[in-house]
């Protein structure tokens, strides 16, 4: 960097229009100039857009986006965040947006008809009187695109969306009595009414002229009950396209009361669903061409980041079955950085509802979660976990004996002992839970439940079999039949009593809910935006972990290691201490335990199983006045964090499409597609009624009374 200093432009008060691809545009507002530097503070840099704009920045949030992405918003927070983004764009502009921290009730539309023309026009949300909402109403100046006779329009296109529009502002339904190219004639659909509007192409300047037009009503204006005629399925589809897009759950009860206030029409719920499903379609099919660029994405992550892995599988036909990604820079940091344990998740995305992500994540020194693959499929099957596990294996080498944690569902457990035949696999205790309270039905009180699970989790941590015993037996004290199903879950898969693997202290992840924070939810994202997400989080991962790490000059270990042993050597001061060889030590605290310092052990197990020593050998460390550091396994040393955040994911360009692209067809979802509504739950139906006893429920064909 040459001088570490950017010029920010400073954005406020506009609003972000979001494209068919995923990206964001900035819109409105006002924008002023401020010069950064590396040494600014996080406060001053607030201090001066608070001056600047005469703001509360109390009430805003800092975002900013990274090169050559324009769909995820990077926050600044501090003052390390502030320096990031000076390191990022060194000797260069970037955008700065001061974003409001509670989002508004605001709603963006795409006003168009027949999914031709856009609109961008902001409506407030909320309750609204009929009064105000006509001052809501989006429809103010549409009453005046239709002057009269003379005007002129750039094609028939343009005149029938102008005269769409018109007749939604006036209240009133038209129908064409001649629709040709070159010609168009309209009249009021009410009868004998005068109205009518004529309209041709120019000879002279190819212009598309209203010729004649009588603009006398003599018909009352379009009640509540009719005014649905003005909005046709593909109108309505038009319109919530880019508000579906953003809401994927938006509903179709919700549609209607938005049309009503924003453009004075009444839908019925069967015509908002109508309209939806249409825009749906055009979303979906727009994903789909979305996939169209996989192939691309494929190559240039190979081309930009050397001895990474993407694979694209797909059938003869061109339909897209599963993709594994796995980065070169993850892989070198887990191999020389990271701990052999690997938690393995299936994950429903909140956003995407069509596709599973399937990830394998470690931990860093940091106790902090480290993606190492990832893979995209249609479902969370035997043979897809098979299929990733197999690449995964080809990805690692399997220099090391790894330990792997999953709920073991879903064909895992066998996948992973025949992929990994020298590994262990252990049970996440967090599946574990959730199934036991289950068992625990609505006889037992809150305060009994929470007593159990206690025990459960305590016979999670228990280290030697008598401590797994006691938890056993307190249960049984209390259920019998909850002490046996807790057996029947094998705790050797489980229990850091009987487990043979190594987890050092980690029993559970929170990939489901990392992945779900990095993936928007205010659209359902494409395959293709999905990865390209995932991509830049990671890629931002990589350089907060690098740029974190070059800060912890003054220590060995890390940080919250580090925290962790201050705290437990407090409590082993007060231990009694004696020493029976040079390295082997007695040490008394509620109870005796044996350290061995030579060959990492401790009696009660600690040690061994979360891999720092324990507040027993901690005692022995102090009294012998040996160094703490020399006795904690090498994953918890900064150098060693360092080696996983050593190598960097480089960027990738905007892609230039390719002739050569290979075509992407999405797996149809299961089930037959839904052709008809839900009924509501309120209907009001005509009972039958026979002509003959004039009773109700039957036809005077089925009527059994004699008369």
């Amino acid at each position: 960097m040459a001088s570490n200093k950017i010029l920010a432009i400073c954005q406020f008060g506009g609003d972000f229009i979001a494209n068919s691809d995923g990206s964001m545009i900035y819109s409105g507002g006002e924008a002023h100039v401020i010069d950064i530097d590396r040494n600014l503070h996080f406060h001053e840099f607030v201090s001066e857009i608070s001056d600047m704009f005469n703001c509360n920045m109390d009430l805003y949030t800092i975002k900013y986006f990274l090169r050559n992405n324009k769909r995820t918003l990077i926050t600044i927070s501090n003052d390390k965040d502030l320096r990031r983004m000076v390191d990022f764009n060194a000797d260069s502009t970037i955008d700065v947006y001061i974003l409001k921290r509670v989002e508004s009730k605001m709603i963006r539309s795409v006003v168009a008809d027949s999914g031709t023309s856009t609109d961008a026009i902001t409506a407030a949300e909320g309750e609204a009187t009929p009064d105000t909402a006509k001052r809501l109403r989006i429809t103010n100046g549409w009453d005046s695109l239709i002057l009269g006779v003379g005007q002129a329009f750039d094609s028939s296109k343009e005149f029938r969306e102008a005269l769409h529009k018109y007749a939604i502002a006036k209240g009133f339904v038209y129908k064409f009595i001649k629709s040709e190219g070159p010609r168009v004639t309209v009249v009021c659909s009410a009868k004998d009414c005068p109205w009518r509007i004529h309209a041709s192409k120019s000879s002279a300047n190819q212009d598309f002229t209203i010729k004649k037009m009588n603009d006398t009503h003599i018909c009352e204006r379009e009640n509540s009950k009719q005014s649905h005629r003005l909005a046709t399925q593909s109108w309505v589809a038009s319109v919530i396209k880019e508000k579906l897009r953003q809401t994927p759950d938006y509903k179709p009860r919700d549609i209607a009361n938005d049309l009503q206030r924003e453009y004075g029409l009444r839908l019925s719920y069967h015509r908002a669903w109508r309209g939806k499903a249409i825009a749906e379609k055009e979303l979906h099919g727009s994903q789909e061409q979305a996939g169209n660029e996989l192939p691309w994405l494929c190559e240039k992550i190979i081309e930009t980041n050397p001895g990474s892995i993407a694979i694209l599988q797909t059938t003869d036909d061109c339909r897209f079955i599963r993709f594994f990604l796995s980065f070169y820079a993850s892989l070198n940091g887990f191999e020389h950085g990271c701990r052999p344990l690997l938690f393995l998740d299936g994950i429903t995305l909140k956003a995407v509802k069509r596709w599973k992500l399937l990830a394998a994540t470690a931990v860093d020194g940091e106790n902090d979660l480290f993606p190492v693959a990832m893979a995209v499929v249609d479902a969370e099957t035997e043979e897809n976990w098979q299929w990733f596990l197999l690449q995964l294996k080809s990805a690692l080498g399997m220099s090391r004996t790894i330990t792997f944690v999953s709920n073991r569902q879903n064909g895992l457990e066998e996948a992973v002992s025949e992929v990994f035949e020298d590994s262990y696999h252990g049970y996440c205790v967090l599946h574990l839970i959730q199934e036991f309270k289950a068992e625990l039905d609505d006889s037992w009180t809150p305060e009994l439940k929470a007593a159990m699970l206690d025990i459960l989790i305590r016979a999670v941590y228990a280290c030697k079999a008598d401590e797994f015993n006691d938890c056993i037996d307190s249960l049984k004290s209390e259920s019998q039949e909850l002490a046996e199903w807790v057996l029947s879950m094998r705790p050797q898969l489980w229990s850091d009593a009987f487990f043979k693997g190594l987890r050092y202290g980690h029993y559970s992840s929170a990939a489901a809910q990392t992945f779900n924070e990095w993936i928007s939810t205010r659209q359902e994202p494409s395959v293709l935006q999905m990865i390209d997400m995932l991509r830049c989080k990671i890629m931002e991962l990589m350089y907060k972990g690098h740029d974190s790490s070059n800060a912890w000059t003054d220590i060995l270990l890390t940080p919250s290691v580090t925290s962790k042993l201050e705290e437990e050597l407090g409590k082993a001061r007060s231990f009694d201490v004696v020493c029976s060889t040079g390295n082997v030590f007695e040490v008394k605290d509620a109870t005796t335990n044996v350290v061995n310092m030579e060959t990492w052990e401790c009696s009660c197990r600690r040690w061994q199983v979360r891999g720092i020593p324990c507040p027993h050998a901690l005692a022995a460390i102090e009294r012998s006045g040996w160094c703490i550091y020399d006795f904690c396994s090498k994953y918890f040393t900064t150098e060693c964090y360092r080696q996983a955040y050593l190598l960097s994911i480089n960027p990738i360009a905007d892609p230039v499409h390719s002739t050569s692209l290979v075509p992407f067809r999405a797996k149809r979802l299961p089930g037959r597609p839904k052709r008809k509504p839900v009924e509501p739950r309120i209907t009001s139906k005509r009972a039958v009624r026979c002509s003959k006893c004039r009773g109700y429920g039957h036809y005077k064909q089925t009527c059994t009374t004699s008369i």
